[in-house]
């Protein structure tokens, strides 16, 4: 019964990892895309940056 449930922990712990680890995917290709439209569509200021930092 406890190697059961060792290997249902398991498994629940990896489908909960891979599962932020897609979400987390997802953030960076919804930043990336953010990024370079800023790029692209930046104002043609002095500074050259599209960011207020």
């Amino acid at each position: 019964m406890v190697p059961l449930l060792l290997v249902l922990l398991l498994a629940l712990i990896l489908f909960g990892a891979g599962f932020a680890v897609k979400v987390l995917w997802w953030i960076a290709v919804i930043v990336l895309v953010v990024w370079l439209v800023g790029f692209i569509a930046r104002p043609k200021a002095s500074s050259g940056r599209w960011y207020r930092w």
